[in-house]
């Protein structure tokens, strides 16, 4: 691997943390960002994701050579897709190569032909001249005498030479078959020098417009860099405001995984308590990850398949975080988090000064608040960490996590954070997570009976929903979230991602909140009467776009 040298533009096989090698393209990484200090690596934009990070050398194996191996080892889906999207890419790349050797040939030939035509309209003044001299031999003495003034006059300069000197040439300019032939090669020159093609192009400056780009590549790890984008200047901008008005401070943690290429995990001693949707995909990122992890469900069973995984057992969650240094939690609601606290050999029968206690669970802020000060009152520290995110986010380790609390339980956390989510923020006091998980679910069942509305409507008009769906995904609605969710609708599957029941919930805790500060919240009261009447219909463990149940019944 050693003997085999990269540059910029070419196809490798790079390894991102807890992904196998996985197809990727080296390219110029945005002004903004920095390259990590120690040793040598490159800045890889993989296929078929949304990731892109500085990889060392030592991780990346060029693409050609390694293909066939790597797609022995590798059969997922989404790794074909990533295949698929670089053969892509190669033929598209080819079909410009092409297009540009012809374009050469034309031009070669036409420089050709513009040559020979000067030769033949030379060959032709010299005819003519020749004939011209002839005859005026055959004139008066005194014509010649003329004639031969005339001719010592201008004879300095052949026929050929007057022909050229009357060329635009002698006032500067190229002839027009040299500049045609200037033009391909700028090109292939540019094309050569930047590695740029239409599926890699970085989002534009202010004064840059906006060029074709690949589907696959649009999305920067928030965590890695300032984007360049208007949008994102703003938003830090708007950052910092809050912070000097508030006290608080929003951050996203540094990823080592994307700059790296890997995590180190932290040695300190974690637990785990609730192996739902939620918490089975953040235990099994941890373990990958390297972390040692005790975990303990109220349905002892969802623990084996951990456990072979190389988690230890933990019989109750006082023992959890007895035997743990930072002991992490993720239930359904309210009540199920004050029981796993304040209940039978419960978490703080286990709590010593200096045990870490993180709540994950979406809750209230009253809540959550009431749990920190039983905890802080034994000694301990405390974090609410609620995660935005479904299912297969947290499989995938990609959740965004919003943090609240002991600023450096936070910090100790890092390793943690890094191996579930893609970015973390921290919002300041203990209960503005709450808050602001709370908003955000609401904002997003809102938009899921928005949808559900939409497709119903859609099909009692006589409008075709799939039509729908396409003309959607085209305009500035367009997202994974509502593809994916109208997707569930058309294929009739409910297998749940976000539980209905949860969504519900979340909703429910937003009007309140609302209500603590008399504020209205009348879209969110509507798509919550919509829901509870899907959950009337036995949808509440279904899927939460399985609302649209509710609009058809």
């Amino acid at each position: 691997m050693a003997a085999v040298s990269l540059r910029l533009g070419d196809l490798v096989w790079g390894k991102l943390g807890r992904y196998p090698p996985w197809p990727g393209k080296i390219v110029n990484p945005p002004k903004d960002l920095k390259k990590p200090r120690g040793k040598k690596c490159f800045f890889v934009k993989f296929f078929g994701t949304e990731d892109h990070a500085w990889i060392k050398v030592e991780q990346l194996k060029p693409y050609h050579l390694h293909k066939e191996e790597m797609i022995k080892i590798n059969k997922g889906k989404r790794f074909q897709q990533a295949v698929d999207a670089v053969e892509e890419f190669l033929r598209k790349t080819k079909g410009k190569d092409q297009a540009s050797s012809h374009n050469s040939n034309e031009e070669k030939n036409r420089r050709n032909s513009s040559e020979e035509r000067g030769k033949q309209s030379a060959g032709e003044e010299k005819r003519k001249a020749s004939l011209s001299e002839g005859k005026l031999k055959k004139g008066t003495g005194e014509g010649k005498k003329r004639v031969s003034s005339v001719s010592s006059e201008r004879g300095s300069k052949s026929p050929l030479k007057r022909a050229q000197d009357q060329s635009p040439r002698k006032r500067g300019r190229p002839p027009k078959d040299e500049k045609d032939l200037t033009i391909p090669e700028s090109s292939t020159v540019k094309r050569v020098m930047t590695g740029t093609v239409a599926g890699f192009k970085w989002p534009p400056s202010v004064s840059e417009p906006m060029k074709d780009s690949d589907p696959h590549f649009h999305h920067f790890l928030l965590s890695q860099t300032e984007k360049p984008a208007v949008c994102y200047q703003a938003i830090t901008k708007k950052l910092k405001v809050c912070e000097e008005e508030t006290g608080s401070t929003s951050i996203q943690a540094a990823d080592s995984t994307a700059v790296n290429g890997s995590i180190t995990p932290t040695d300190k001693k974690i637990g785990f308590l609730g192996l739902g949707l939620m918490g089975s995909g953040i235990v099994s990122n941890l373990l990958k990850m390297g972390h040692t992890v005790t975990v303990w469900n109220r349905t002892a069973e969802k623990c084996d398949l951990f456990i072979q995984e190389g988690a230890r057992l933990g019989r109750t969650p006082a023992e959890v975080v007895s035997t743990c240094d930072i002991t992490f939690a993720c239930v359904s609601d309210p009540k199920a988090a004050k029981d796993l606290v304040l209940g039978p050999s419960g978490v703080l029968q286990g709590i010593r000064p200096g045990k870490c206690y993180v709540d994950m669970s979406t809750v209230d802020a009253d809540t959550v608040t009431e749990l920190a000060q039983v905890i802080v009152s034994r000694g301990g520290r405390f974090l609410e960490a609620p995660v935005s995110g479904n299912q297969q986010l947290s499989n995938d380790g990609m959740l965004v996590i919003l943090a609240a609390g002991d600023r450096g339980l936070y910090e100790d956390c890092s390793s943690c954070f890094q191996a579930m989510g893609k970015t973390s923020f921290f919002l300041g006091e203990v209960g503005n997570a709450a808050k602001m998980m709370l908003i955000v679910n609401m904002v997003q069942g809102s938009f899921m009976a928005t949808i559900a509305e939409g497709l119903t409507l859609a099909q009692v008009t006589g409008q075709s929903q799939q039509t729908l769906l396409d003309i959607l995904n085209q305009g500035q609605l367009a997202s994974i979230f509502l593809d994916q969710k109208c997707q569930n609708i058309l294929q009739g599957n409910f297998k749940p991602d976000f539980y209905l029941k949860y969504i519900q919930k979340d909703l429910r805790l937003a009007i309140a909140l609302g209500d603590s500060v008399n504020h209205p919240t009348p879209m969110a009261a509507a798509a919550n009467e919509v829901y509870k009447r899907a959950k009337a219909l036995d949808q509440s463990d279904n899927d939460m776009s399985a609302v649209y149940r509710a609009y058809i019944h």
